[in-house]
């Protein structure tokens, strides 16, 4: 942003803009394993595991000593805290691990949600104190883009102007505090996919949500090439009775974007939002496939949607690391196919990937 008074020195602008953009090389995105303990056990508990340290550092073990070739298809990884000072079976530290594969690291910052008085149950999110000096830290050891969290949701009196409003300058902020500490912001107002709105609702909030957020970044001169966005994909709610084809997600989608995202964002990273593996794979392939001007890198930053299969195929046993990497493997590599509009589904998708994985009010 060109201003009176500039907080970004070229060189900083520069660092900021060739990582964003090695994050969202071409056929590449991002694996969310930024899970909190109380998520992960969630996860665990599905597949009858115990929710240790150990166990959530085995299943990241899983997914961080995945075969070079990995780099392919992710191009950046989000840690959660723990995970970002746990080591690898070889005793290396995780971060370590991604960076010798040419992936770049990752942390989420945010301190979760917080309830907006007088609303509908609509909240904000926690974290800003302390953050400059939490991303320093970061900075150091080894992150070099952070995500955090804003949480919306669609019901008769929502969102409302307090919530968008609050929950846009709140991520404005985080990303200017970023900036400044050499991470590449992930901006991200997740609009929750609970209720029985349709595809046409969901598009008008999200274009409403996202021109606010865009309004606020400007207003604190955050650098918009050295910014990633993780928006939802405009789909019906869950529990929409009409259901419509990849084809017509992907035009309300890209016509929300286009209507609200400058070029100037290098890229966007979709959230996967409960979808099962699968049709956030065919949504993202359809996406890059509709037939309006994108001028961003439409890619992935799923966490449920890369790892369904993979935690099904381990259940915990050592000896069933080979099959769980395998799943993520290849999970990874149709998404990184879709982020170019070049994934041809089988239709021999595998029970695993074809099961919704929504969470209603999901907290990360």
């Amino acid at each position: 942003m060109t201003h009176q008074f500039p907080s970004l020195s070229p060189d900083q602008k520069k660092e900021l803009a060739d990582i964003a953009q090695r994050i969202v090389a071409p056929g590449k995105g991002i694996l969310a394993a930024d899970e909190s303990t109380g998520t992960m056990a969630k996860r665990l508990q599905k597949i009858n595991v115990e929710n240790t340290e150990e166990n959530r550092r085995s299943f990241r073990e899983i997914l961080f000593s995945c075969d070079n070739s990995l780099a392919n298809s992710v191009g950046g990884v989000i840690f959660f805290h723990e995970t970002l000072y746990q080591k690898s079976d070889s005793g290396k530290l995780f971060p370590q691990v991604i960076k010798d594969k040419g992936i770049v690291v990752g942390i989420k910052v945010d301190k979760g949600t917080a309830g907006l008085n007088g609303t509908d149950g609509e909240t904000t999110t926690q974290g800003l104190d302390g953050l400059s000096e939490r991303c320093a830290q970061y900075k150091k050891d080894g992150c070099d883009f952070a995500k955090w969290r804003c949480v919306l949701k669609i019901s008769d009196g929502c969102p409302s102007a307090l919530g968008i409003a609050e929950n846009a300058n709140v991520l404005a902020r985080y990303a200017s505090i970023c900036q400044q500490n050499g991470l590449v912001p992930i901006v991200e107002p997740e609009i929750l996919p609970d209720g029985d709105h349709d595809l046409q609702r969901c598009q008008y909030v999200t274009e409403k949500v996202l021109a606010a957020v865009y309004k606020a970044l400007s207003d604190h001169h955050v650098y918009l090439e050295g910014t990633l966005l993780k928006p939802n994909m405009v789909t019906a709610g869950h529990s929409c009775t009409k259901k419509y084809t990849p084809q017509e997600v992907a035009m309300a989608t890209v016509t929300a974007l286009m209507r609200t995202v400058p070029a100037a964002v290098p890229g966007i990273t979709f959230l996967s939002g409960g979808q099962s593996e699968e049709e956030a794979s065919v949504h993202l392939n359809a996406i890059n496939q509709v037939p309006l001007r994108r001028p961003w890198k439409l890619s992935f930053s799923y966490g449920r949607a890369l790892q369904a299969s993979a935690l099904a195929a381990w259940q915990g046993k050592t000896a069933n690391k080979a099959a769980a990497q395998q799943a993520f493997f290849e999970r990874a590599k149709i998404n990184g196919l879709a982020s170019k509009g070049e994934y041809k589904p089988s239709g021999s998708a595998d029970q695993a990937s074809m099961q919704s994985l929504h969470t209603p009010s999901y907290i990360y």
